[in-house]
């Protein structure tokens, strides 16, 4: 059997499967337990789970946690500690590569980024059908690239990142520092005359879609996440205005859809058992 957790920054997930099947799953809140202890309640109660795959949403480098700023650890070293423990091969990658590695499988091509627009920024990128992850295990930071200068703060402590006008976030901390009595969706911020917020958004997430088509050069880009999902016309207002935001050979072939995984970073904790470290 093999259990897929996706720990992100609200929720931990898991799904225990044997063979093509999903038998079990399970679902707490990342702030209530550490995700350690929570494994432990997962494999105690499937004592035949060979291999662990996590999607995780933090800095991770060659199975040990370097950083997670939303989710409770109780155990950096967690590869070693839980093989170590019970016999099983685990293995943990940044939730933003696992995604890309279930939007390669779902898309069919080895060239595909995952651009993911949510509480933060991320993105996964492949390229040849491997995924990029630079000399530490933090390429494709999008989120955190320079943009423009802020009175806020980002959850890395720069006053500029991209993250700070293309997320969750950010649009909560621009709210926040406007003092503005309004929700955080976009269409709330709409409704409610914060036309400034919104625009400042769509600018970003086209800064971060242009950068990563004309860094990478995809076959597919992928967009995805909660804010993706809850605003549909996002995507036909990327394929509208993306032309003027990228190097115009970077758009030639390239196909640009808004994900149809329901969990495409839970989907890809699966895969990464069949991964070669």
């Amino acid at each position: 059997m093999n259990l897929a957790i996706d720990a992100g920054g609200t929720n931990l997930r898991a799904q225990v499967w044997y063979k093509d099947e999903c038998i079990a799953h399970f679902e707490s809140k990342s702030s209530e337990i550490g995700l350690y202890a929570w494994i432990e309640t997962v494999l105690a109660k499937h004592r035949d789970i060979k291999t662990v795959g996590i999607s995780f949403a933090g800095q991770v480098e060659g199975g040990r946690i370097v950083s997670a700023p939303n989710i409770l650890i109780d155990e950096h070293d967690i590869k070693k500690r839980v093989e170590s423990k019970y016999g099983v091969t685990l293995k943990i990658d940044n939730d933003l590569n696992c995604a890309v590695l279930a939007e390669a499988k779902e898309f069919g091509v080895q060239n595909i980024c995952a651009l993911y627009v949510g509480t933060g920024l991320g993105l996964g990128a492949m390229e040849s059908g491997r995924v990029i992850k630079g000399f530490k295990n933090v390429a494709t930071e999008i989120g955190h690239i320079p943009y423009k200068k802020t009175p806020l703060r980002c959850g890395c402590s720069r006053n500029n990142c991209l993250e700070l006008y293309a997320s969750g976030s950010g649009i909560a901390k621009q709210i926040e520092y406007k003092g503005v009595s309004c929700g955080t969706t976009l269409n709330e911020l709409i409704s409610s005359g914060e036309i400034e917020i919104v625009e400042m958004f769509q600018e970003a997430l086209l800064v971060a879609a242009g950068t990563t088509l004309t860094l990478f050069n995809p076959q597919v880009l992928v967009l995805g996440g909660g804010i993706i999902e809850a605003n549909p016309y996002l995507e036909d207002f990327i394929l509208k205005n993306i032309k003027d935001y990228t190097l115009s050979n970077a758009l030639e072939g390239v196909t640009i859809r808004k994900s149809r995984l329901q969990n495409a970073s839970l989907s890809g904790a699966l895969l990464l058992k069949d991964l070669n470290d």
